[in-house]
């Protein structure tokens, strides 16, 4: 029976959350994105004080071309870690939730919003789609309403977005610091069980096994960091590794 990998893109704290059928799972994080995104905007609005919002320059321009280079190589780097941890477990098939529009209507916060604007996910989306391709692996994407509401240990449905039954309610809750509440109490994260919840979007139209993800591997997880070292210097030739070694 093939397996599969289940992405849960651009979440509050994590460029991306994963499972697996396997009993695998991991979280990317996404602080250093945040960082390099929050200090390219400070130093554009300190530049520009006291001038013209249309106002640019050399300067602007190649503080913004940094920004951009290290978005990208996030955007690669954090996508070769799915299909290398695919490649190494034997795992034929990636699953994404996406949803149209998944930036619309979103708010968390002046800050985090302006942070999450900026996070490159459909140019992440298709690259993990590129990789799929070039390395022979499924390519799925779903729809992703209520995964990160229902719980996923309770087997709450999953109903699509737009479809949501009258007076449907969710078993847990999510709580405070990404963990997630389910209806017996206990804690889990909440981002790898929307993660799992992806998977139970497709899990019967791609015949896949879920019973060995349990509560285990959705409360005990190791997070990769993309970048040693970050420097806040506006130098681009600052040379960064993948932190791998925990996959």
């Amino acid at each position: 029976m093939d397996q599969a990998l289940s992405i849960d893109l651009g979440t509050s704290s994590n460029l991306m959350a994963c499972v697996n059928t396997l009993s695998h799972s991991f979280l990317v994080d996404s602080r250093q994105a945040k960082s390099i995104n929050q200090l390219y905007n400070k130093r554009v609005a300190n530049y520009k004080q006291g001038k013209s919002q249309k106002y640019w320059d050399s300067f602007l321009d190649r503080i913004t071309r940094k920004r951009n280079h290290q978005m990208r190589d996030i955007v690669n780097k954090a996508a070769r870690v799915a299909i290398k941890h695919c490649l190494t477990h034997g795992i034929g098939t990636i699953v994404v939730g996406w949803n149209e529009g998944i930036k619309d209507g979103v708010n968390m916060g002046k800050q985090n919003n302006q942070q999450f604007f900026q996070m490159p996910l459909a140019r992440f989306k298709e690259r993990i789609k590129q990789l799929c391709e070039i390395y022979g692996i499924r390519y799925v994407e779903t729809e992703e309403a209520n995964t990160s509401a229902a719980s996923y240990l309770d087997g709450d449905s999953l109903p699509e977005h737009g479809k949501k039954p009258v007076g449907w309610k969710a078993s847990g809750k999510r709580t405070k610091r990404g963990l997630y509440r389910t209806k017996d109490g206990s804690l889990v994260n909440a981002d790898l069980q929307a993660s799992a919840n992806i998977l139970r979007k497709v899990a019967g139209n791609l015949d896949l096994d879920l019973s060995r993800l349990g509560r285990r591997y959705l409360t005990t997880v190791a997070k990769v960091l993309l970048w040693q070292g970050l420097s806040k210097s506006p130098s681009p030739k600052k040379t960064l590794s993948v932190e791998s070694s925990v996959l």
